[in-house]
């Protein structure tokens, strides 16, 4: 039987206030994150929906702004589903959250990438094209990650690629602050 399982959706709002809110830290997913409803996608046994909200206020400095980010990654549970008729184990179910929690790790790479991005650079009058750009950039480079994720897993199918993958994430979150 050949599963395949769906990509995460980056949604990437830019906003001209801030929120005041703070980054969500790393986590492990569970079968709880999972309360949207499945779709009808062939093969596909489980969604992983994920958002990046990116905003950030200015205050001019002499001939520089200075800008403070907010950058929040959320994991959309209301979006996110598991097909669980599908489900023929709790070895299978395992299996289907350790890729998921792939695609919640290449979000959370994205959010940190921004972060550092935007902490080391100089803001001048055309902020919010550079801020754009920025965000534009980064978000471009996790899309194709998160693409070639669940090419080189055949969407986990492929047992000896996740496992490769696995240590590339181990590798990554270990070099990344704690949330």
């Amino acid at each position: 039987m050949k599963f395949r399982f769906a990509g995460l959706v980056y949604v990437a709002i830019l906003l001209a206030f801030f929120t005041g809110a703070g980054a969500q830290p790393y986590r492990q997913l569970t079968v709880d994150d999972f309360q949207g409803v499945p779709a009808n996608r062939s093969g596909t046994v489980a969604y992983t929906h994920c958002s990046i909200e990116f905003s950030y206020t200015a205050k001019r400095e002499k001939n520089y702004y200075i800008l403070n980010f907010n950058i929040l990654l959320t994991l959309n549970k209301d979006k996110s589903w598991v097909d669980k008729a599908r489900l023929t184990s709790a070895e299978m179910m395992a299996e289907i959250l350790k890729h998921e929690q792939g695609h919640y790790i290449i979000a959370y790479m994205e959010q940190q990438e921004l972060q550092r991005t935007v902490g080391k650079t100089v803001f001048y009058a055309d902020y919010q094209y550079q801020a754009s750009n920025i965000f534009d950039r980064i978000d471009a480079k996790y899309k194709q990650l998160n693409l070639d994720y669940d090419t080189d897993t055949r969407n986990s199918t492929n047992r000896e690629q996740q496992r490769s993958w696995d240590a590339y994430f181990e590798k990554k979150l270990a070099y990344m602050p704690p949330g």
